[in-house]
């Protein structure tokens, strides 16, 4: 549609000269004037003139394991609105099982002579993997940033969270609710953050309950990410008499909900679940859940920084910069039951325990009643 000056100037409150001089990106226009006209062509529906357009800095291809979970969507979106404020056009690649692999999107991504590549959760989490991959694509050189999963002789930037100071936030959160039979959901050990997350599990385990490690051996379940993951792991760990769980993913919470509830167990009155992202729509689930936040904006706003100073020649550091999560308490916990059975810890003290934990001394048997 073409645009009419008058309707133009009428809508920035400007003269029709004053218009005409902006849409022919002519001088003498003060910067707030300029940007009141290009803001009432945008509410009028005209298209800018090509000289008005910004101009793209270039492509920078964007690399997600998958949309299933949301914790991806919520980072992808972040980056992506980032990347367009720094004048890049960003090139969204997501995953799915069976489909095209992060390898093949990143010659999809060369051949449209990109000028950097952000990996979410990527093969470079995974220490299975070959990482000489990255290295080849320094060598180019081509910048890349990594988000959550660090690996080591890689010179680029890194972006995690802190999964061991989650996983211990987590446990704090459940021994203050006067849980003692702490159980740990999360998935495959190969990937970085699960490592790392399960050994803030057993830290803080120890300092806080003094467990020893075969006792932790039996509270730890690993496996699939997901829904289905989470129950089958929360299942087995319900089964053996845990009150409260900590979970790797929200995902894998909402699964341990599930398991809970098909045992005839309520959430949080029988079991505590606390997940961990607190990805969108967590608040509104049943019950709402408590979570440990990933700080997404911070993380993904770094991490374009740090691309966008590799790309215009401004090195940033090689390393990783690492942000504290934050517990969000909401439905899924509560203080702990009381025991209804006898606590493992007590059988092999030949006493019982209370709720807070502690032994007490065997009881002796009542005598037969006379007569």
């Amino acid at each position: 549609m073409r645009a009419r000056l008058s309707d133009i100037a009428q809508q920035a409150r400007v003269s029709e000269a004053t218009v005409s001089r902006v849409l022919n990106d002519r001088p003498g226009v003060a910067p707030e004037t300029r940007q009141a006209v290009l803001t009432a062509l945008d509410v009028l529906g005209y298209e800018r003139p090509a000289r008005l357009r910004q101009r793209s800095a270039g492509l920078v291809g964007l690399v997600v394991p998958e949309l299933e979970n949301p914790i991806f969507p919520a980072f992808a979106q972040i980056i992506e609105s980032a990347l367009s404020q720094s004048g890049f056009t960003p090139v969204l690649c997501t995953q799915s099982p069976g489909g095209v692999t992060e390898d093949e999107y990143v010659e999809m991504l060369l051949d449209r002579q990109v000028s950097g590549i952000v990996f979410v959760s990527g093969l470079h989490a995974d220490t299975a993997a070959d990482h000489d991959r990255y290295r080849a694509l320094l060598a180019r050189p081509l910048p890349v940033v990594m988000i959550n999963g660090y690996a080591p002789g890689i010179p680029a930037p890194f972006v995690s969270c802190d999964d061991r100071e989650a996983a211990d936030i987590a446990v704090a959160h459940l021994v203050a609710l006067g849980h003692r039979r702490i159980g740990l959901i999360t998935g495959p050990d190969r990937f970085v953050p699960v490592q790392r997350k399960v050994a803030g599990y057993r830290t803080a385990m120890k300092r806080l309950l003094g467990l020893a490690e075969p006792e932790l051996d039996e509270l730890a379940e690993l496996s699939l990410f997901g829904v289905e993951g989470g129950e089958a792991a929360a299942g087995r760990l319900i089964d053996r008499g845990v009150t409260g769980l900590v979970c790797g993913s929200d995902l894998m919470a909402l699964g341990a909900v599930r398991a809970a509830r098909q045992r005839g167990l309520r959430v949080p009155t029988d079991v505590s679940v606390v997940g961990y992202d607190d990805s969108p729509l967590m608040a509104f689930t049943d019950p709402p859940l408590t979570t440990i936040r990933q700080p997404v904006i911070s993380m993904a706003v770094a991490a374009v920084r740090a691309l966008v100073d590799e790309i215009n020649g401004h090195a940033a550091p090689h390393s990783e910069y690492v942000f504290r999560p934050e517990l969000v308490v909401r439905g899924s916990t509560a203080i702990a039951p009381i025991p209804t059975r006898p606590d493992p810890a007590a059988e092999r003290h030949g006493g019982n325990a209370d709720r807070s934990g502690h032994l007490s001394a065997p009881q002796a048997p009542l005598p037969a009643p006379a007569g």
